[in-house]
C-alpha cells in the first residue's frame, strides 16, 4: 500500500508540473532561460520538465525511505529538508536571464510539484517506534 501511494505522489508530482509547462506554452510563454554562462539559451521543454520533476521525486521518493530506517522522526525530517530543497530550487529562477511568462511558470512548476510530492510522501509515511524495526515490507 504504501509503495501505490508514493509512485501516486510520484505520479502526480510529475504531472503537475508538465500541465503547468503545457499551460504557459499555450499563453505564449517562450519557455527559454539564459543562464548567463556564455552558452546559447536553453528551452525549457517539457521532456526536460518530466525528467526533472521525475529525479527529484525519487530522490524524495528514497531520502524519505532512508530517514525511516534512521529516525521515528522520518516525516518531520524530511518535510524540512523538502522545504528547504524548494526554497534552494528557485535560486536558478532568481538568477536567470528570461521572460517574466517563463520565470512565473518555472516558479508555478516548482511550486506545483512541491504541493503534490510532500503531502504525498510525507502522509505515506509508515510509523516507527523509535529503537523497533517496523514490520517486514512496510517499506514496499
Amino acid at each position: 500500500m504504501t509503495r501505490r501511494r508514493r509512485a501516486l505522489a510520484v505520479g502526480g508530482a510529475v504531472l503537475a508540473p508538465a500541465l503547468i509547462g503545457l499551460a504557459a506554452l499555450l499563453l505564449g510563454a517562450d519557455m527559454r532561460v539564459d543562464m548567463r554562462n556564455g552558452q546559447p539559451p536553453m528551452v525549457v521543454a517539457l521532456p526536460l520538465v518530466v525528467a526533472f520533476a521525475l529525479v527529484f521525486a525519487l530522490l524524495g521518493w528514497a531520502a524519505l525511505a532512508i530517514m525511516e530506517r534512521l529516525t521515528a522522526r522520518a516525516a518531520t525530517v524530511w518535510t524540512v529538508l523538502a522545504v528547504i530543497v524548494l526554497l534552494v530550487s528557485f535560486l536558478p529562477i532568481v538568477a536567470a536571464e528570461a521572460s517574466g511568462g517563463t520565470k512565473g511558470a518555472l516558479a508555478l512548476m516548482h511550486l506545483a510539484v512541491a504541493a503534490v510530492l510532500i503531502p504525498g510522501l510525507r502522509s505515506s509515511g509508515v510509523a516507527r517506534t523509535a529503537g523497533r524495526s517496523p514490520e517486514r515490507g512496510a517499506y514496499d
